[in-house]
């Protein structure tokens, strides 16, 4: 069972940045994906960017490209979030989840995900 934990949420003026971190109990070797998610009051859960470890691809949703950057170490145990130009309809609980889906996996799709975190907050507000 892999855990994982996010770290790196808060308090933002809009137009700041945060950079989220997300950290794997263990190293799995069918960890093939990570992502991140976000919720916000009365919304459903939607999906932000991710990263394929071959060949480290990154997926994100129009909504945050060019604005938020997903990366993670060589080991797989850790995915972080870059987030730029913060707005204030950024803010939202945060999870990062890992997938095991090795191929054809659409990973903007939480179905896929077989491991999730508890969630950070990130509030962008003056």
């Amino acid at each position: 069972q892999v855990q994982l934990v996010e770290s790196g949420g808060g308090l933002v003026q809009p137009g700041g940045s945060l950079r989220l971190s997300c950290a794997a109990s263990a190293r799995t070797s069918s960890n093939y994906a990570m992502g991140w998610f976000r919720q916000a009051p009365g919304k459903q859960r939607e999906f932000l960017a991710a990263i394929r470890w071959r060949g480290a691809v990154t997926y994100y949703t129009d909504s945050v490209k060019g604005r938020f950057t997903v990366s993670g170490d060589i080991a797989k145990t850790t995915v972080n979030l870059e987030m730029n130009n913060l707005k204030p309809e950024d803010t939202a609980v945060y999870y990062c989840a890992a997938s095991t889906l090795r191929f054809n996996v659409d990973y903007s799709r939480d179905g896929v995900y077989n491991y999730w975190g508890q969630g950070t907050q990130v509030t962008v507000s003056s």
